[in-house]
């Protein structure tokens, strides 16, 4: 896939890893569904719980980053140095590159740690609510449609 200044937002954090890493990632949840595919609803169920509760590739990023530009600014209130302002600055400035184009130095690091994008947990989610029968008897209405997709 050719990668774009400005990528999909769904695609960003994975177009910008290592494909090695992408198939890491990918290899680690095909075992998990091999496990749980012959589980009971029940099973099935209190994993897509834990799936929604995952943290992904963002929310590690936003929340490093915070962390990072709160210390900063705390250390520059009570030392009075600009070093300290200059990192929160340089966070910043690699929150802003994430967000535009998708990659930022920890990225690469918060990847090799299994942490996965929000579209492969959700995809993960979809197959575990296929396995238990969600989408089966599609009654073609809108609303009840949605509501399967919400399960």
């Amino acid at each position: 896939m050719k990668k774009c200044v400005l990528p999909p937002t769904s695609k960003k954090a994975s177009l910008n890893t290592c494909g090695k890493v992408n198939r890491k990632i990918r290899r680690a949840t095909i075992s998990c569904i091999d496990q749980y595919k012959d589980g009971s609803p029940d099973l099935l169920s209190d994993k897509i719980h834990k799936l929604e509760h995952e943290w992904d590739t963002e929310r590690v990023l936003e929340t490093t980053a915070a962390s990072a530009v709160l210390l900063g600014s705390i250390l520059a209130f009570q030392k009075k140095k600009c070093c300290y302002s200059c990192l929160t600055g340089t966070v910043g400035s690699f929150l802003l590159l994430h967000a535009l184009q998708g990659w930022c130095p920890t990225l690469p690091i918060i990847r090799c740690m299994g942490v996965r994008t929000a579209e492969e947990i959700f995809n993960e989610k979809t197959v575990f609510k296929m396995v238990r029968g969600d989408f089966s008897g599609n009654t073609g209405e809108a609303e009840r449609m949605l509501d399967i997709a919400e399960k």
